[in-house]
This record gives structure tokens, sequence and C-alpha cells, in this order.
């Protein structure tokens, strides 16, 4: 009997071993494990293991899909608030996702922020497309990206991070990745310490709220995992002037994973010098999308037969075609004549002085950034001179008395008003602005408060600390003692579940980083906050 349980027993066990190892995940013992630590000021690598081994990155992958989103911006290729309307592929991809839906439209800014924040598949995916046309067009800009940042030994197939055949990297591109995040866009990198944020469909909660709320000074920077990467993590901290950046690849788990990139930053600030010469690094050359095969990010198969390979952006028209187009054949011939000698005076008057002027204007228009949810407006920039001609010749078409007129109005460029003797509109008064003036007077306006519009949309932040007494105290000193740059700033104390931040607010780029740098030189810690 007692042979019987013992076997019954031992039966029972193996089964419950062979269960629990079906149960667990292939990746945990699969996926290798890398790391390094840098210092973030200088570049200098404190520790390292397997840190050229090419591993799969997961979403630590995004943080290269928002540096190109935060490039494009600077440079004009796209703004903040732009609309943009979700693909059946970006709203099929599975989660981590912030639950888009095809044909959507949404913000930009709501886009990152979900990628940055949740990691979120679908936003990665949409700001891919916007951006480069195509999910693949955006990951070859991404892979020639990475190499221009030095990052030899990644290849990207994607926006998201999802496990895909070829697309790697490894813990030190990664770090390096993280420091040009840091360093290239300081603007945008409180998007990462945040830890909920409003990604405009609804809030959402940040993946590496964990290590963010329970390590000093951690405050960034992205969380991947899949099955075949396990748990990785690119993590950065501050404490007083020094930072340090430590990357992950392979955890077993998420607080183990924590537990490692914890160890990983004390090590980084026992290694590093307490202080030592900021070195940024290069910033690499703009190219944009070019060389890029951009396709329409929800092709119609009716119009799209092949991949663009550049953006083809509409050519002047040529002045000699308005007049071509414009010109009907006049009904009184005495007209016409006294038209066209008019037409030869205006064409010889036009110079190749105004001629690069249009193309300056030409260009400079192409920079204006148009509303969300509108096309771009054709602005009209050719001279006035052919505007008027345009309606001179409209008149002589309908054969009435108006052409008189319209020819007046033609002829008032300077090589025909000296030869012009019919009536001239009379000259505007010249106390118009004072009678304009005493009709209706501007009445006085008491400022009470600077308003953080008008390019006022830095701040910096002076520190976090344990009660709202002490921030407020740290931002009163500090407002009294750096009053040159700090006058007419906003103090405001903001409170998040790591103690009271110590913020001046209302403040523009240039006024944000000059008085970071006067406090810094006396020792005192300050972060730019840029907008988002």
């Amino acid at each position: 009997m007692a042979v019987a349980m013992r076997r019954s027993g031992a039966a029972l066990l193996l089964g419950l071993t062979l269960l629990v190892a079906a149960l667990t995940p292939s990746f945990s013992i699969a996926a290798p494990y890398a790391a390094m630590v840098m210092d973030a000021r200088t570049g200098k690598v404190l520790h390292s293991r397997n840190a050229d081994t090419r591993l799969h990155p997961a979403s630590l992958t995004k943080m290269m899909t928002l540096y190109i989103a935060f490039e494009a911006v600077r440079n004009g290729e796209i703004s903040l608030d732009k609309k943009i309307t979700i693909s059946r592929n970006a709203a099929a991809e599975p989660p981590s996702e912030l639950g888009l839906r095809t044909g959507q439209k949404i913000a930009l800014r709501y886009l990152l922020r979900a990628a940055a924040v949740k990691s979120a598949n679908d936003a990665a995916t949409a700001i891919g497309e916007a951006i480069s046309g195509s999910e693949a067009a955006f990951a070859r800009r991404m892979t020639r990206t990475a190499k221009s940042l030095g990052m030899t030994r990644t290849t990207f197939k994607n926006a998201h991070g999802l496990t895909a055949k070829g697309h790697q990297s490894t813990a030190r591109d990664m770090t390096i990745l993280g420091r040009h995040i840091l360093y290239d866009y300081p603007e945008y990198y409180n998007l990462f310490s945040r830890t909920s944020t409003d990604a405009g469909l609804k809030v959402v909660y940040n993946t590496n709220r964990r290590l963010l709320g329970s390590y000093r000074g951690a405050d960034g920077i992205k969380t991947g995992y899949t099955r075949a990467a396990g748990y990785n993590l690119v993590a950065s901290a501050k404490r007083g002037n020094e930072r340090i950046i430590a990357t992950v690849f392979g955890g077993k788990s998420t607080p183990s994973r924590n537990a490692k990139v914890a160890e990983l930053l004390d090590l980084g600030f026992r290694r590093a010098p307490s202080y030592a010469k900021l070195r940024k690094p290069a910033l690499p050359r703009y190219t944009g999308n070019k060389d890029l095969q951009v396709a329409a990010a929800d092709p119609k198969p009716k119009l799209q037969t092949g991949p663009l390979k550049t953006t083809i952006r509409p050519r002047m028209r040529p002045s000699s075609l308005l007049v071509a187009a414009a010109q009907p054949a006049p009904q009184d011939p005495e007209l016409q004549n006294s038209i066209n000698s008019l037409l030869a005076e205006v064409s010889a008057d036009t110079s190749a002085e105004d001629a690069t002027e249009i193309e300056q204007l030409s260009v400079s228009a192409q920079d204006i950034t148009a509303p969300d949810s509108a096309p771009r407006p054709i602005i009209d920039l050719r001279p006035r001179r052919e505007t008027a001609v345009a309606t001179a010749v409209a008149a002589a078409q309908e054969g009435t008395a108006a052409a008189d007129t319209a020819v007046s109005a033609a002829a008032q460029t300077p090589a025909v008003l000296a030869r012009y003797s019919g009536p001239r509109p009379r000259m505007r008064p010249t106390d118009l602005a004072t009678r304009t003036a005493e009709v209706a007077p501007e009445e006085p306006v008491l400022v009470t408060r600077i308003s953080t519009s008008g390019g006022r949309y830095w701040g910096i932040n002076v520190g976090r600390y344990a009660s709202r007494y002490q921030a407020e105290k740290v931002l009163l000193r500090t407002a009294l003692s750096e009053m040159e740059t700090l006058d007419g700033s906003l103090r405001k104390v903001v409170q998040s579940p790591r103690g009271f931040d110590a913020h001046f607010l209302g403040m523009t780029q240039e006024g944000a980083e000059s008085a970071c740098s006067r406090l810094r030189a006396r020792n005192v810690s300050c972060d730019t906050l840029g907008p988002s």
C-alpha cells in the first residue's frame, strides 16, 4: 500500500513538473543577456557585457521612431498638430496599442505620447507612415539614421519593434541612441519621464513607471519586451552633475530587469567622476526622406501605380503662360494694339532681380505649415503687374469702356507711368491714421500675468522635493538670486508620485537655456522643459 502511494505521489509530482515546464515561456531561458553603462556627459563606457551582440531590441525600436519624428518636426516636415489619418495597417497592429481605428484622425503629438509612454505599436506605425509614406520606407530611414548616429550594428524593419527577420540591434547601439535623444532633442525628453499622459483618446500610463518611481534620479527612457528579446530597458538617471545611461537586453522579468538596471546605474554613479566636461554627441546631417521610395500610407490602387522616389512639388506657372492663356481675340483692333504695346513694356520692365525675389518667396512659402485638416494653401506670389495685365486683357475681351480703366491700372508700373496722362487714383490722405485713431481710440490694457503663448512655451526645473513647502522655498530663493533671467516667469509646483517638482514656466527657449546655464554655473541643478 505504501509503495503504491509513493508511486502515485511520484507520478503526480512528475505531472506537475511537466505542466509547469509547458506553461513556462521559452524566452525566459532563451533570450541572451547584454548590458552597457555609459557616462552620458562624455560618452565614456563604464561597463559592458555582450554589448556588440546583435539581439532583438523589441520596443526599444520606438526610440528611433520618436527620434526621427522629433527631427521631422524640427525641420518642418510635419507639425505636432498635424492630423494623421490612421491606415488599415496601423490600426491592425497587435498590443500594446492605443486603440486606433482605420480612417480615424488624430494629432501627431498624441501619437508621440502614446509611443513614448505606453509603447503603443499602432501609434508607432502611424508615425512612420505619416512621415515617410509607408512603414517600409520609414524603416529604411530608421536604418540610415542609425548609421549616421554611429549605430553600426543596427538594422530596422519596422517602426514598433515586434520581432522580424533582420530587425536587430545591440546594447551599445541603443545606449548611443538614448544619449542622442537626451542631447539632440532635450525639449522632448520630458515625454519619457511622464508616469501618465493624455494621448488624445485616453490617458495612458508609462511602462517604465516602476523604475521611475523607485530609483532616485531616474527620468527615462524606454522599455521593450517580446518573447524573442526578453525584458529590455534603456534607462537614464541624474544625480547632481552626474548622468548615467544603462541598457539591459534579455531580462527574465520586469522586477529582475529593473533590479539589474538599478544595480548598473549604481555602478555607473560609483565609477563616474563627480565633475566632467560635457561633450555632446554630434548632431547628424539632416536628409529627411531623400533617396527613399516613398509611397502613400493608404494608397489608392487606381491612382498609385508604383512607389514614388521623390516628393514632387509643383513648379511655378511661367508669367508668359499666364499672359498667353488669358489673351483673347479683342473686338476692337485699336484697343488690341494699345494693349499689346502695354504688355511689351511691362514684360521688358520685369528684371532678373524681380525673378530672383519671386523664386525666394516661393521657397519660403513651401516652409509654411498649413492647417491640420486642410491642404497647403496655394499662395499667389506673382508680381502685381501680372495681375493688372490679366485684368486689362479680361476687360478687352468684353470690348467695353471698362478696358480703359484696366489699362490705366496696368500702366502704374515705373516703365509706363511716365507716358500715361489719363486719370490717376487719388493718394491716401496723410492724416488717415490720425483720423482713424480719433474715431476709435485704443483703450489701455493692464497686464497682470505673463502669457505662456507667443513662443513662451518653455520652462525650467530646479529639482524635486519631498514637500510642497520645500519646493516653494527653493523657487522663491532661486527667483531672488536669478532675477535677471527669471523675471516675469511663473513659479509652479507640480505634484507627482515621486515628489514635488519646482518649475519656472512661461519662458522662451533662449531664456530657459540661459537661466539653466547661469544656475548650473553656481552648481544649482537645472533642466529645461520644452513644449510637447
